[in-house]
């Protein structure tokens, strides 16, 4: 039985409003019904996503459409952008996919450079790149829109970016900035169980993939592309999430998204406000931080095992211990999702009262 509260960087708390619109009953996935679902979802959608692209469900993770993009998309060679956990295993993704794959590698907390990046696209060898954007393992959010500028230069390169822990965080402009193919995931800041991924693909794209063999079946793009047409998913679609979906867009919508991002913005300075007070310092540089959750150094020594476990048994929240090889050397807190104020300053506060127990005497 779970009896504490998820402060995470995913899945985060899900509200019991959001678990009532997934009891709504199930209905045929070719019936009328199911197309008026999914169409009612799409005009949100392709506001939030800020794209006149349609914009696809598929039920799985979003390492599904991670994975089913390259397949789709390389004909010759992906660059890997590569600075923490997740946008490292891209590049294992994409070899075990059978693509030709070089790494742009940073220091997990490091930003990508765009102008390295502008280095490695003039030699010619690549068709795609990938990029995590806001890099969940470190807390590190790259510089998007500076990097798709880069990217205007070589109109031969696809750009697949993964915007897991940023989508409805911060303005992604998808059109405006020229992305090809943008992916998230229900189970971030959209407060949602996860199951459900989200993915908009752009003219040029698709082209691309019309001319790669082998694009599978489950994550063809052609296939999410013409089943769109008639309001329907490839594929049985997880019913019960896209019910969620259609609740929490139009919760988003009543709140309004700039009012979203300056409260994920609002939140975030809380956390940092709690590590600069506590003598903690940020993983990356504060500029490239990201607003979804705060990543921690470790530099006091803390007992950060120690510290979770007593956070998650005494006060009835979890937070992160840190991730992969930095995990213990840093901490994770998230503010996305429905986080306020209120439920911020209580997490601090529950973190205060602890905290002293487990820094060196």
């Amino acid at each position: 039985m779970i009896d504490y509260k998820l402060h995470i960087p995913g899945p985060v708390n899900i509200s019991d409003e959001t678990y009532q619109a997934m009891c709504t009953p199930v209905m045929g996935h070719r019936s009328s019904d199911f197309v008026d679902l999914y169409q009612a979802c799409q005009p949100n959608l392709q506001k939030l996503f800020q794209t006149t692209d349609p914009v696809f469900l598929s039920t799985s993770s979003a390492w599904g459409v991670m994975e089913g993009a390259l397949r789709n998309i390389c004909l010759k060679k992906v660059l890997c952008c590569m600075c923490g956990a997740f946008s490292d295993k891209w590049l294992d993704v994409a070899k075990r996919s059978g693509k030709q794959a070089d790494a742009l590698q940073v220091e997990w907390g490091q930003n990508i450079d765009p102008e390295e990046l502008r280095s490695r696209l003039s030699t010619g060898e690549y068709d795609v790149i990938t990029l995590v954007h806001n890099e969940t393992s470190c807390g590190m959010m790259n510089p998007l829109k500076e990097i798709m500028q880069v990217l205007r230069d070589f109109p031969e390169v696809i750009s697949i970016i993964d915007t897991v822990s940023s989508f409805s965080v911060v303005p992604i402009p998808k059109d405006e900035w020229g992305i090809d193919i943008i992916l998230t995931g229900s189970q971030k800041a959209l407060a949602m169980p996860p199951g459900l991924a989200l993915f908009s693909v752009s003219e040029r794209a698709f082209a691309r993939a019309e001319q790669v063999e082998g694009r599978g079946y489950y994550f063809d793009l052609l296939e999410f592309r013409s089943n769109h047409a008639k309001g329907m998913t490839p594929s049985t679609p997880v019913i019960p999430l896209i019910h969620a979906l259609n609740f929490t867009l139009n919760k988003i919508f009543k709140e309004g998204v700039e009012n979203r991002h300056n409260r994920h913005d609002e939140l975030n300075q809380l956390v940092h406000q709690w590590v600069a007070r506590n003598g903690f310092e940020l993983l990356p540089k504060k500029e490239f931080s990201s607003k979804s959750l705060t990543c921690v150094r470790n530099n006091l020594d803390l007992d950060v095992a120690g510290f979770v476990k007593a956070l998650r048994e005494e006060k009835k929240i979890s937070i992160d211990g840190g991730y992969g090889k930095i995990k213990g050397k840093t901490f994770r807190i998230s503010n996305m999702g429905d986080e306020t104020i209120e439920t911020i300053n209580f997490l601090l506060s529950k973190m205060d009262e602890i905290l002293p127990r487990f820094l060196p005497a």
